[in-house]
């Protein structure tokens, strides 16, 4: 369960500590006190979408920190590389205000998906979006499917449906008309002639750039060669460096043998000449590799000429146009070959197409055998709701896409209800009021957390619309499920809150010009106090607090039923 919740920093909350028990938890407080906040606190702490704007206006971040107690062993845990630390988990996100995250369980770091699927596993919230959701058919399918546990079924044949559909795609793509397909094979042809007419080489388009750069700086570059030649090698009426280090190599040489340090210096100046000689003759290679014709120019300046217009219509380079005729020849392969591949693609269509719809075929007896447990179970809650007379059916709808197969599989799914004795069944959003949509939503969300292995639920504000004797039912349900689960409950209702175990109450103040919200556990006195509040508004009297009374008496009382019933 969760015991224990530190909220700094959000919204009108700037610090509170919450310590939930067992069994049932509800909130109570004006509306604008702060009650939602700490739901959306908890939302938080479990991974769930949150926003900067949850910041305290002033603060530079926000956290939240949840103990969860009495915890099984999670296997979510070490497959994600956490090991567990026996009983007690703690999990804490800090929301910065440059809308980063910091999350951390036990201490150790993780993202905000890996919290949200770990959050899933520790607690769910109900809230009043969920009865919107009950009104779109589109979300009872889903419903369906968790009740039955039918995940990977559905799996198993989305696999085998998303196959299905590519074989149609391919199909598709290859299925023209015969105008259409001459046209093609045209175009295709050609640009393949025109691509190979060029006979095009990996590269080419650089190495013709870079020659023709450095064709045209060669009058500069020819004269710092020849200047550079004729200062090594000379001419015929001067020596260059080369001879004269030979002239000085020979002088020393002839009397290295009279010093040894003469004979040192003799080796140093050999070295010296080598390497003149090696730099003069490089020098000659490269004026013999910049002595080129106006011819060559010309065809260079050709070749690039054909490159720059191909490229205009295949690509941006060599390599693309190469990419561009491999593609092409490909696709021209496969038009000419349609009708034998179109053919092989049917056949294994068919097959596909037959796996899909055996897998849909269980996935759908799965649905409906499902279907009929979640009816009876339905409407056992709803008759403990003080719905007696609902009647409540899950209805089969076939798929109106090709062959009767969808996304989802073979089925759609509608909810259908009949309120009272002697009415049709009917679409759920047509005919449930806001109070039997809050009690539907109740026994929906009871029989689905029954078995989900999550032990906190918690509801906020899911008792909107109703009242007197429904109000009555829906507390004595709720009592019921935190016989089994921790339960945490945002009520304005006095049934409901005089029904629970432990009683908090959110109240906002003013201090220094700031909002403040705080949470305060209630004992027996204060809880009077506050169900007189829920009964009569501000205006507190005797006669409503011995209401209060009465009410925290029955309460009471049914729960000591409960517990002897276990």
């Amino acid at each position: 369960m969760l015991s224990l919740l530190h909220i700094e920093n959000i919204a009108i909350i700037e610090s509170a500590d919450i310590r939930f028990d067992g069994g049932f938890n509800v909130l109570t407080g004006e509306t604008g006190a702060g009650k939602s906040i700490v739901i959306d606190a908890i939302g938080a702490v479990l991974g769930e979408r949150t926003s900067r704007e949850l910041i305290r206006t002033g603060a530079r971040s926000a956290l939240v920190t949840a103990v969860f107690t009495g915890l099984p062993k999670l296997r979510w845990l070490e497959d994600n590389g956490f090991p567990p630390q026996g009983e007690e988990l703690l999990l804490q996100r800090e929301i910065q205000g440059d809308g980063r995250n910091v999350c951390r369980v036990d201490g150790r770091p993780l993202t905000v998906a890996q919290l949200r699927e770990l959050g899933r596993q520790l607690l769910n919230i109900h809230g009043q979006h969920d009865g919107q959701q009950l009104l779109d058919p589109e979300s009872h399918l889903d419903y369906l499917d968790c009740f039955g546990r039918t995940g990977d079924l559905l799996k198993d044949y989305q696999s085998s449906y998303q196959a299905m559909s590519e074989k149609r795609r391919q199909i598709a793509s290859l299925e023209m008309d015969e105008a259409e397909r001459s046209r093609r094979v045209d175009t295709l042809t050609y640009q393949i002639q025109e691509l190979e007419r060029a006979g095009l080489k990996p590269g080419e388009d650089e190495e013709l750039d870079a020659r023709k750069t450095l064709m045209r700086s060669a009058g500069k570059l020819m004269d710092a060669l020849q200047a550079a030649e004729y200062a090594l090698g000379g001419d015929e009426d001067s020596q260059g460096a080369c001879a004269l280090i030979a002239d000085a190599e020979g002088e020393l040489r002839g009397v290295a043998r009279l010093s040894p340090q003469i004979g040192a210096l003799a080796d140093q100046v050999s070295t010296l000449r080598a390497a003149a000689e090696d730099a003069l003759e490089s020098l000659r290679d490269q004026g013999r590799e910049l002595d080129f014709s106006p011819e060559e120019l010309d065809r260079l300046e050709s070749r690039l000429d054909i490159l720059y217009r191909l490229k205009k219509k295949y690509g941006s380079t060599v390599a693309d146009m190469l990419d561009y005729l491999e593609r092409s020849r490909q696709e021209l392969d496969q038009i000419q070959d349609a009708d034998d591949t179109i053919a092989r693609l049917q056949k294994e269509l068919s097959q596909v197409r037959a796996q899909a719809r055996e897998k849909g075929e269980r996935l759908s007896h799965a649905r409906k055998e499902a279907a009929l447990s979640l009816q009876q179970r339905v409407q056992e809650e709803l008759r403990q709701l003080d719905m007696p007379k609902v009647q409540f059916q899950a209805q089969f709808l076939g798929q109106q896409e090709e062959d009767g197969m969808g996304p989802t599989g073979l089925d759609q799914v509608q909810f259908l209800m009949s309120a009272n004795a002697g009415e049709a069944l009917k679409p759920i959003q047509k005919v449930a009021s806001g109070g039997e949509l809050a009690r539907i939503m109740l026994a929906l969300k009871n029989v689905l957390a029954e078995d989900d292995g999550v032990g906190s639920l918690v509801f906020d504000e899911v008792d909107t619309g109703v009242s007197g004797r429904a109000a009555q039912k829906v507390a004595e349900k709720m009592a019921q499920v935190a016989r089994r689960k921790q339960v945490l409950c945002v009520t304005h209702l006095p049934q409901i809150a005089a029904m629970a175990d432990t009683h908090f109450s959110v109240q906002k103040g003013e201090r220094d010009g700031r909002t403040y919200t705080h949470v305060e556990r209630l004992d027996r006195a204060g809880r009077g106090e506050e169900l007189a509040r829920l009964i009569g508004g501000s205006s507190v009297t005797e006669l409503l607090r011995q209401s209060a009374e009465q009410l925290l008496a029955e309460g009471e009382k049914y729960r000591n039923v409960l517990r002897e019933a276990l």
